[in-house]
C-alpha cells in the first residue's frame, strides 16, 4: 500500500456527524443539490427501463456519479459554486478505473443473487411471469433470503464505501482503492455501522411524507459519502503533515 496514504480511526458517533456535516452543505445549497440528485435518479431510471443493457450501465456508472458527488462536495467546502455540469465531473478524474470499481460491484451483486435464488428465492422461469400477489404469496416462509441478499450487498457497498473518491480524488488503481476501502472499513467498523443504521432511519422518516422527505435525505447520502472520506483520510494525512 501507499504509505503517503494515512487512515484515521474516529469514534462511532461520528457516524452521525457526517451526516449533520452533509446536511450543513445541503443546506448551503439545497437546490443546487437536488438538482444533482435529481439529475443522477433520472439518468440511472432511464438507463434502467432500456431492456438488455440499461440495467448493466446503470451500475457500471454508481461509482462515477458518486465520485462526481465527492469532488462537488470538495468544490462547494472550497468556496465554489454548485452547477449541474459538476454531476459529470466523474467522467473527468480516473473514469476508466471507476468503470472497473462498477463492473466489479455489479459481478458481485449478480453472485449474490445467484446465492439467493440458490437458496429457495422464487425466481421467474423462460416464458414465466409473476403478478405482485402471486410473488408475495411465493415469497412467504423465504423473507430470511432477502434479509441475507439485503445484509451482503450492504456489508459488500460498505467495504468499499470510500473507493469512488479514492479513486477519483487519488488517481488509484481500482485494486488499490479498494484495499484502501476496506482497511478503513474495518479500522472505522463502529463509525460505519453508525452511519449505515442513521442514514436508514433517516431514509425511511423522509418517506413518510409523499416520499419528499428524500428531496433532502439523498442529498445527504451523496455528500456524506465526501465527509466520511474527508475525516478518515484527509484528517490523518493533515496530522501527519511536518
Amino acid at each position: 500500500m501507499d504509505t503517503s496514504i494515512k487512515v484515521a480511526e474516529v469514534r462511532a458517533s461520528r457516524g452521525v456527524s457526517w451526516l449533520t456535516q452533509a446536511f450543513g452543505l445541503f443546506r448551503q445549497k439545497p437546490f443546487a443539490w437536488i438538482g444533482l440528485c435529481s439529475g443522477w435518479l433520472v439518468i440511472t431510471f432511464g438507463l434502467i427501463v432500456v431492456p438488455f443493457i440499461g440495467g448493466v450501465m446503470a451500475n457500471l456508472l454508481w461509482p462515477v456519479f458518486f465520485a462526481s458527488f465527492a469532488i462537488t462536495a470538495l468544490r462547494q467546502m472550497a468556496g465554489e459554486p454548485v452547477v449541474m455540469g459538476d454531476l459529470f465531473l466523474g467522467f473527468k478524474h480516473n473514469f476508466r478505473a471507476l468503470l472497473q470499481l462498477g463492473a466489479i460491484l455489479l459481478i458481485v451483486e449478480i453472485a449474490i443473487f445467484a446465492l439467493m435464488a440458490l437458496l429457495g428465492l422464487p425466481v421467474a422461469g423462460e416464458g414465466d411471469s409473476f403478478t405482485l400477489n402471486e410473488y408475495v404469496e411465493a415469497l412467504q416462509g423465504k423473507e430470511w433470503i432477502l434479509l441475507i441478499g439485503f445484509s451482503l450487498s450492504v456489508m459488500v457497498k460498505g467495504a468499499l464505501w470510500f473507493a469512488p473518491p479514492l479513486i477519483a480524488l487519488h488517481n488509484m488503481s481500482t485494486a488499490h482503492a479498494m484495499r484502501w476501502s476496506l482497511y478503513a472499513a474495518l479500522a472505522n467498523l463502529g463509525a460505519m455501522v453508525v452511519y449505515g443504521v442513521t442514514l436508514l432511519l433517516i431514509f425511511f422518516a423522509g418517506l413518510v411524507p409523499w416520499f419528499l422527505g428524500l428531496l433532502v435525505v439523498i442529498p445527504m447520502m451523496v455528500i456524506s459519502t465526501y465527509i466520511g472520506y474527508k475525516e478518515v483520510f484527509e484528517a490523518a494525512q493533515a496530522d501527519t503533515a511536518p
